[in-house]
């Protein structure tokens, strides 16, 4: 039951990690102004952060598994 719940977790990170990824990459190629600029690297940001909690989950993932 808890690894069900926690592959959903690790599932959920990996999809927004994906999302957020193309979203920065799309607002960095239209590339513009100062605005634009400063949006794709806050969404940039946001991955990174995103892909440390996806890594956590699935380090605790395989912690479970493996026992």
């Amino acid at each position: 039951m808890t690894e069900n719940i926690i592959k959903f977790f690790a599932i959920l990170a990996m999809v927004a990690v994906v999302i957020v990824l193309i979203r920065g990459l799309k607002t960095f190629f239209i590339g513009g102004n100062l605005e634009t600029k400063k949006k794709s690297n806050k969404l940039m940001q946001m991955r990174i952060m995103l892909q440390f909690c996806a890594i956590i989950i699935l380090m605790f993932l395989a912690y479970i598994m493996g026992k």
